[in-house]
């Protein structure tokens, strides 16, 4: 046998040695290759946005280590235990929301975190995947399409967290909340006329919304509609994304050379815009090269949600899968000028505490549901 027959018979060996691990732990490999390229891709940009902060880095790669925990966990649940623990979850999660809008912890304007001592907690990450949980189970035991009382039940579900966390204020984490429960409901078959007529009332209930939004809030929409009104305040933030993306051209100043970044001309860098960041130091060709890395993670897990067994695992891994879309295509559009700011972090590239656990969290879901598949009571 040849050094060449060694390396090759090595190779498969550690191969099928990794895809046991894998099939043990429940997880699907090539989602968690996507998973994890993309997470040393943010780890990367985060050193270079904080400044350098090994620090940060180290606070992410902790955060990343309790979410891939909650991932491997949740891999092993099956859609009968997680439709046994919606109700609860959900339950839970309003309960901890009342408590913050009692006691909540308030730094920057606002009041979203309860302050455990060792760290602050958000309770609104939780509503992230209590939300579509109660509502496939609820969907898994009805007739589909929903008809009028079950969509009026799907509703009630939403809105409550979202009422809830809305005002904290925390738009952002409200609107992935209602598309997380918005995304079940959809893929529970509507008719395109309850499409339409939702529609309509979803465009009175935003006329009449409009009334109570918090005055900086109304003022980003405004400033999303003509940035250069006020170059100085509100427009700030997207002026200086703009032009960091602009100047990042086809290859970017390098990285750690970004000048609007470095400089401090770019505000909330290693949060809601470091998007902008990636367009300055990698250019245009990085923004792609993170693209792909959102599209492959994206069409793996529609795939496998298409594989799901049941009503309520194909409806809640749907949504997952999704919703995580929502994410990249809210906090892209935003930084660009496409979208207004709403404070969306973009998905395991911008620092985060709870949402990167949810996140992962929602990811050992959606692995769970699928490795399942053969083993749910429909």
């Amino acid at each position: 046998m040849t050094l060449t027959d060694h390396r090759d018979s090595a190779a498969r060996r550690t191969l099928s040695t990794a895809a046991r691990l894998l099939s043990a732990l429940k997880l699907d490999g090539p989602l968690l290759v996507g998973l994890g390229l993309l997470a040393v891709y943010g780890l990367l940009v985060q050193y270079s946005a904080s400044g350098q902060s090994l620090e940060t880095v180290a606070r992410t790669l902790l955060r990343i280590g309790l979410g891939a925990m909650a991932m491997i966990g949740l891999a092993h649940s099956s859609p009968n235990f997680l439709r046994s623990l919606a109700p609860w979850l959900y339950g839970a999660g309003i309960l901890l929301l009342l408590i913050v809008d009692a006691m909540g912890y308030v730094g920057k304007g606002a009041q979203r975190w309860l302050d455990l001592g060792l760290i602050r907690f958000q309770p609104s990450e939780i509503m992230k995947l209590a939300v579509p949980m109660l509502a496939a189970s609820i969907m898994h035991e009805r007739r589909l399409p929903p008809d009028w009382k079950s969509l009026l039940l799907l509703a009630a579900i939403i809105v409550v967290p979202v009422g809830l966390v809305a005002p904290q204020p925390d738009l952002g984490t409200a609107l992935l909340i209602f598309a997380s429960g918005a995304l079940v409901v959809l893929m529970a078959g509507l008719q395109w006329q309850v499409i339409g007529g939702l529609a309509l009332a979803g465009a009175g209930a935003a006329v009449v919304g409009w009334r109570f939004l918090h005055d900086y809030q109304r003022q980003r929409i405004r400033i999303f509609l003509d940035p250069q009104s006020d170059p100085l305040g509100s427009g700030y933030h997207i002026i200086q994304s703009q032009i960091a993306i602009g100047s990042g051209g086809l290859f970017g100043k390098g990285w750690m050379h970004g000048s609007q970044a470095q400089l401090d001309f770019l505000p909330e860098r290693s949060t809601d815009f470091i998007f902008a960041v990636i367009g300055e130091e990698f250019g245009l060709l990085g923004l792609i090269v993170l693209m792909l890395l959102y599209l492959f993670i994206v069409s793996r897990s529609v795939y496998l949600a298409t594989q799901a067994s049941g009503t309520f695992a194909r409806l809640l891994a749907s949504s997952l899968a999704l919703t995580f879309f929502v994410y990249v295509f809210i906090n892209a559009g935003m930084v660009s000028g496409l979208l207004p700011v709403v404070g969306v972090p973009l998905p395991l590239i911008s620092y985060g505490g709870t949402s990167v656990v949810t996140l992962l969290a929602g990811f050992g879901i959606l692995m769970g549901l699928h490795s399942h598949r053969k083993l749910v009571n429909s």
